[in-house]
């Protein structure tokens, strides 16, 4: 009867808890809240003052007595207060609220890098915690977007997937439900923001922040030629004059700019590929490579990736949506998890 109620009035919860965004999906609902990971706080203190898009805005433009951050970083929580706070905040935006609510805490499963250490799981685990959930289940992020993709993880086959989020970048090849081989970089988006941010400073002397650099790369950023050469004008602070200062900029130069990012990518591929046995390798020859995360978006990468692997390479339909996806399919089997857990 308990077990009833339960169900009926306190939904079970996935999230990406990702360094960029975090998505939260919500059984029977699908995805509820797509959020950047930043929290703006009152200098000195712990006091949140805005948590997600609100906070975002404010990266590079606050005053001295307010501080916006990021407490993920590469994938793992690096400010465990304000990443309990950040969790609270999104999950009491999307629980259902009802005299029920304080008693019937949500069971959530939350994605994960694939070389996580056992002291960062538990990191994460008593963030969620203290954001007020029941048990928590941690689901390596590169199964997670196997399964949100829709690969068909559970035949005996290879299938491969590459997860490029904001801090890491995962690389795994899976079979019968499993990882058979794995490599996490943490090597992704915001690596390439900050290789063109040094660029801009070492070429131009042009200071730049980190929302220039990010609209830089998604406009007119690419990993491999494509044909059509895009320019930018460009906003800033000049070093020497320490004024405003407006230059132009071409697509060229910033594939060049993220170079170092996209190789590290690139080699993560390779070496997942070369540790490959070769019934399963020969499972890729047709299925390819599919990419997911907004790093994948990067005009051009499957490209690159195709042609330094021999593997055909396609962008998943849906790819900043794939993780948090998995984490909602794997909802469906909580209550295994749980009988597993009690084991």
């Amino acid at each position: 009867m308990f077990d009833r109620l339960k169900n009926l009035f306190s939904a079970d919860i996935g999230i990406d808890l990702g360094t960029a965004n975090s998505l939260v999906y919500v059984k029977g609902r699908g995805i509820v809240l797509r959020e950047p990971s930043v929290v703006a706080t009152k200098k000195g203190s712990n006091r949140v003052l805005a948590v997600g898009l609100k906070a975002k805005e404010m990266l590079g433009r606050t005053p001295g007595t307010i501080t916006a951050t990021r407490p993920m970083k590469n994938g793992v929580i690096a400010d465990f207060d304000i990443t309990e706070a950040m969790l609270s905040y999104f999950i009491n935006k999307v629980r259902p609220h009802h005299f029920f609510s304080k008693y019937m805490k949500p069971r959530v499963v939350v994605a994960v890098p694939g070389d996580i250490t056992e002291v960062e799981k538990r990191a994460v685990e008593d963030a969620a915690k203290a954001a007020g959930v029941g048990k928590v289940f941690l689901l390596e992020e590169p199964m997670a977007a196997a399964i949100g993709v829709g690969l068909p993880v559970t035949e005996p086959a290879g299938s491969m997937i590459v997860d490029i989020g904001g801090g890491t970048c995962e690389v795994a090849i899976i079979s019968l439900a499993g990882i058979v081989h794995s490599r996490s970089v943490r090597t992704a988006g915001d690596a390439m923001d900050e290789c063109i941010v040094q660029y801009m400073r070492r070429v131009y002397n042009l200071l730049i922040g980190e929302r220039t650099a990010e609209n830089i790369k998604m406009t007119i950023g690419s990993a491999y030629p494509t044909g059509e050469e895009k320019t930018l004008e460009v906003r800033g602070r000049d070093i020497v004059a320490g004024l405003p200062k407006t230059l132009t900029i071409t697509s060229e130069e910033i594939r060049d700019a993220l170079q170092e990012p996209v190789s590290a990518i690139a080699d993560a591929v390779r070496i997942t590929l070369g540790n490959c046995q070769p019934e399963l390798a020969a499972d890729l020859v047709d299925r390819g490579i599919v990419l997911s995360g907004g790093g994948s978006l990067l005009r051009g990468l499957d490209k690159l990736l195709s042609a330094q692997t021999g593997l055909p390479v396609t962008v998943s339909d849906d790819p900043l949506s794939a993780v948090a996806s998995g984490t909602g399919a794997v909802l469906g089997s909580i209550d295994v998890l749980e009988r597993n857990q009690k084991r």
